[in-house]
């Protein structure tokens, strides 16, 4: 059995914000750090080994790959070049477009909440200059089906950092949800979400308590 564990970043700034965050690199908050410790502790909990790392190429999802596996004392193997992270801007979160940096209650205002939640939660509805979740996928599935499914289908155990809407292109890719599906599907910041596969297929898929 091998696994692909999905873990959304901890809480960013402009998370706490309640901002709109798209593609800016804004740094984890002091919360975000300590989720981010505490995915590395549920892993060593749980005695999920990990064999290779994937992230989008923005900070807040790196630091917390960083502080997990630190927190699960792999860092010597890291420095050794044994385990290797690899970030992509194809698993970099959805962009915004003109709603980046905005405060999603004053946009819900100056739009109305209808308009901004078809923004936000609609498969194929993009923001003003942004991206629809249906585009992510888009980009997302090429890099996935290229870098990240071999290593699964050789058996390894892959960790991918990313972000909410980076990681349910990912569920797609897997087969747990259909695309008119995820869009309804949250991901809780520093959770581990660990899908299990026996013989190539998908046996089970839970948070790690």
């Amino acid at each position: 059995m091998n696994n692909l564990i999905l873990l959304r970043h901890g809480q960013s700034q402009w998370n706490y914000e309640n901002r709109f965050t798209g593609w800016e690199d804004v740094p984890l908050t002091k919360k975000g750090i300590k989720e981010a410790k505490n995915a590395g502790q549920l892993m060593i909990k749980n005695k999920i080994i990990i064999d290779v790392i994937f992230s989008s190429v923005l900070k807040r999802a790196n630091k917390t790959a960083e502080l997990a596996i630190k927190e699960m004392s792999l860092r010597n193997f890291w420095k050794n070049n044994k385990l290797v992270m690899t970030c992509d801007k194809s698993l970099n979160e959805r962009n915004y477009g003109d709603l980046v940096g905005l405060n999603k209650e004053e946009t819900a205002d100056k739009y109305g909440k209808d308009q901004v939640h078809i923004w936000r939660r609609s498969y194929d509805v993009p923001p003003p200059g942004g991206e629809s979740l249906e585009n992510v996928v888009e980009r997302v599935r090429p890099y996935f089906n290229e870098f990240i499914k071999p290593k699964i289908d050789s058996g390894k155990n892959v960790l991918i950092v990313a972000h909410g809407n980076s990681l349910r292109a990912s569920m797609i890719q897997v087969g747990l949800y259909k695309a008119e599906e995820i869009s309804k599907i949250e991901l809780v910041t520093g959770s581990p979400f660990v899908i299990s596969y026996e013989f190539g297929k998908v046996v089970n898929f839970k948070y790690l308590s």
